[in-house]
């Protein structure tokens, strides 16, 4: 179900509220689907806080009595730390509020160094709520690094496809069809998808398939579900024999890669889409 009665703008009106007040909080702006400005009725909310050093918990604490003044939480989980972002994370389910409308919230510390997700061509184009002392720059994505990683991924995978693609076949031999399924996703799959978003939307190569429908053109989604859509295991030598196909093509078409001037180019046209980021 997915109206209840606590909507999308009562909990970051509340977040802001409870949170720019205090003088160790020091931006809080939103990104995900509201960066990218796709926010609909099954969009969660991803906010994210800048606070000075050793608030953490306070904050942490601070955000939980603010929502549970609008509904009580029926589910949280707080993510174990060290997190792979480096950030403190945490995950609130409000009962009153639809289950597609979860607030992800992370707490950065203003010393900590850590990647605060603001390149706009990557991440979208965040809507501050506030920033009391311009601490949120948005960074530019580095053309010349960028290409070298996409280099060195178009390298690794000629290999790995090679390596581990027979291994969907090796599993078919032994009738162990679920685990020839799963190499399939993993080893055939995942690699494809990778090399056709360096070929087709390179600042999101590694997103996999997020954002797949918004970014390929129609004729590469439409390939993608034959691909992606396995009726039974008897049908896995043929799509794997397409993706051989696609994929030998994809790495023809890249040669050695996407050039520096290539991702300049591509830098260039996300940021004149819109020049700069959203203050609310």
């Amino acid at each position: 179900m997915v109206g209840r009665s606590v909507g999308r703008a009562d909990v970051i009106a509340a977040l802001r509220g409870a949170l720019e007040p205090a003088q160790h909080v020091l931006a809080m702006w939103e990104g995900g689907a509201a960066a990218f400005d796709r926010v609909d009725e099954w969009s969660d909310i991803d906010l994210q806080v800048l606070c000075k050093d050793g608030h953490v918990e306070e904050v942490m604490d601070a955000v939980l009595s603010a929502v549970e003044k609008l509904s009580p939480v029926d589910l949280s989980f707080r993510m174990p730390e060290p997190t792979w972002h480096g950030h403190s994370q945490v995950f609130h389910r409000l009962r009153d509020a639809s289950e597609y409308l979860l607030l992800d919230f992370v707490v950065m510390e203003r010393g900590s160094g850590k990647d605060r997700f603001l390149q706009p061509e990557i991440h979208g184009r965040p809507r501050i709520y506030f920033d009391k002392e311009s601490d949120l720059t948005l960074e530019s994505v580095d053309p010349a690094a960028h290409a070298a990683i996409l280099r060195e991924r178009l390298s690794r995978h000629g290999v790995l496809y090679e390596l581990f693609r027979p291994f969907v076949q090796k599993e078919l031999n032994r009738g162990n069809t679920i685990e020839a399924i799963g190499y399939y996703h993993a080893v055939v799959l995942r690699p494809l998808v990778e090399v056709l978003r360096i070929a087709r939307s390179p600042l999101h190569h590694s997103f996999h398939t997020r954002y797949v429908h918004y970014e390929l053109p129609p004729e590469d989604i439409e390939k993608l579900e034959e691909l992606f859509y396995v009726g039974d295991a008897t049908q896995l030598p043929a799509k794997c024999n397409d993706v051989d196909a696609w994929f030998s093509e994809l790495l023809g078409e890249l040669a050695e890669g996407p050039s520096e001037s290539l991702i300049s180019d591509v830098i260039a046209n996300e940021a004149a889409k819109d020049p700069g980021h959203r203050r609310v």
